[in-house]
């Protein structure tokens, strides 16, 4: 009996540590790559340090959201308030906040993008914010966004 139960909180431990691995991009020029490589768009939240956590808190960080973005997008954090970053990257992040009418922090944009002859274009595919409700319904917003024929 003892052994089943510890290798039941084995398990669950090693479920729960793994949703916590979460791979933020935080360079676009990066993220863009690896979303065209895997075919996945990007899911890209604009934060800033003092914005309300709900979101980080109920959604990002549970194992239903590891394990759908895993196999559905690519993950970008763009803090707007970070001050390590360097100047341009700053004006970017901006820059692309104003382009995906991002009006509140924290704020989800659903985008693809393509760099020909050095010059980005972004498709966006939509937006979602913080709604009460739990993972599994913001999960479902989220797939109506990125697959709405389905």
């Amino acid at each position: 009996m003892t052994k089943k139960l510890l290798i039941l909180l084995f398990f669950l431990g090693s479920f729960f540590l793994q949703a916590q691995n979460l791979v933020w991009r935080t360079n676009m020029t990066d993220a863009i790559a690896i979303s065209n490589e895997l075919r996945r768009p990007m899911l890209i939240l604009f934060t800033a340090s003092g914005v309300p956590e709900n979101l980080q808190n109920e959604i990002f960080k549970t194992p239903d959201f590891a394990v759908w973005s895993r196999d559905n997008v690519v993950l970008v954090k763009l803090d707007l308030s970070d001050s390590t970053i360097e100047q341009s990257d700053k004006e970017q992040n901006i820059k692309l906040k104003n382009a995906f009418g991002v009006q509140e922090l924290p704020e989800v944009c659903f985008a693809s993008a393509s760099i020909r002859k050095n010059k980005t274009t972004f498709s966006a595919l939509g937006k979602i914010a913080y709604k009460p409700g739990g993972a599994k319904a913001w999960i479902a917003e989220s797939n109506a966004i990125l697959h709405p024929s389905e």
